[in-house]
């Protein structure tokens, strides 16, 4: 079943967290990921509202946090830590 990768992020490090984003994008990519949503306009509705809103698209839960715990994804992930405060879920659709 596919999975969506589903971020919510308030960025304190615009150029640190550029260098995130950058290797994260490829991290993602090499995986099988596909951006659905990538920091567009939202409503919050409930809950503590983060201005960045990412969901990525994998083929299965096990490929995402494959990806997540990737040497690529993790040396990316270094840039983010200090440069954002992050909520980070993978969730199984059910199509």
């Amino acid at each position: 079943m596919p999975a969506l990768w589903i971020a919510h992020v308030t960025v304190t490090d615009e150029d640190a967290y550029a260098k995130y984003a950058q290797g994260a994008t490829k991290a993602i990519a090499d995986h099988g990921g596909t951006f659905i949503a990538r920091g567009g306009r939202f409503v919050q509705l409930e809950g503590r509202e983060r201005p960045r809103n990412v969901v990525a698209r994998f083929p299965d839960v096990e490929t995402a946090e494959k990806c997540y715990h990737s040497d690529a994804y993790q040396a990316a992930l270094n840039h983010a830590r200090g440069a954002s405060e992050r909520e980070l879920m993978i969730i199984e659709t059910s199509e």
